[in-house]
């Protein structure tokens, strides 16, 4: 939401305290803080499907200008109706937002975590080759098949399935076209026994392992969702 300018930052009339400036700061800070809210999803604290949009388009985007990939990882969590039938829904909101803070925990500030949907997640990970958005993934899968949730004397176990790519230089495909790519490879996922992570594995296996110069200084780039 466009601030509105105020050359200096000072009163337009020279008044010291200006009420005026003070309203118009405490208006533009409102509207900052709405449109960060905008971009959240509010059960899990990930960034909604409305974000995921924006910054895919961004990610790749970028990828075109600087030749570095853009990873993108689709999860589903597996048999989750049967958690909303077996326990209530209200514990099934709750499996979602302690999946949510698992993955915070093993992603970097880079990446944007994002709720696609109902119990389906999308997680961008830019200047990030597929072998090392491979090995996220599976970070991800690991974390969840290893650790469970307490609820009401319940022990809840859960696992997940994923779908991994990337989006390179000189593809020609448009956003739409690459989250449906990464989405067949979720299907695959979910179809040959769920609980596991499917990916091109040939094009993984041809990747460099280690990380270049511009994927290093990626790291230092923050992007967690915040409402302050």
């Amino acid at each position: 939401m466009p601030e509105v300018p105020l050359p200096g930052n000072s009163c337009p009339a020279g008044v010291e305290n200006c009420p005026t400036l003070q309203e118009i700061q405490r208006l533009q800070l409102q509207c900052k803080q709405l449109e960060r809210q905008l971009q959240i999803d509010h059960l899990t604290r990930l960034f909604n499907v409305r974000h995921l949009f924006a910054a895919l388009d961004q990610e790749m985007e970028r990828t075109r200008r600087t030749g570095l990939p853009t990873g993108l990882i689709m999860i589903d969590l597996d048999h989750f109706k049967q958690i909303n039938d077996n326990f209530g829904h209200q514990t099934g909101n709750q499996v979602l937002q302690w999946v949510s803070r698992l993955w915070q925990e093993k992603l970097r500030r880079i990446d944007i975590a994002c709720r696609y949907g109902g119990e389906e997640f999308a997680v961008i990970l830019p200047g990030t080759r597929l072998a090392h958005a491979v090995r996220a993934a599976e970070r991800l899968r690991t974390i969840v098949e290893a650790s469970s949730l307490e609820v009401d004397n319940h022990n809840i176990r859960i696992t997940a399935s994923f779908g991994v790519d990337t989006y390179t230089l000189h593809e020609e495909l448009a956003m739409d076209g690459f989250i449906q790519r990464v989405d067949q490879l979720l299907l695959e996922a979910k179809t040959t026994g769920r609980n596991r992570v499917c990916h091109r594995a040939a094009e993984a296996r041809r990747e460099p392992t280690e990380i270049s110069t511009e994927e290093r200084a990626m790291l230092f780039v923050g992007r967690w969702p915040t409402t302050e």
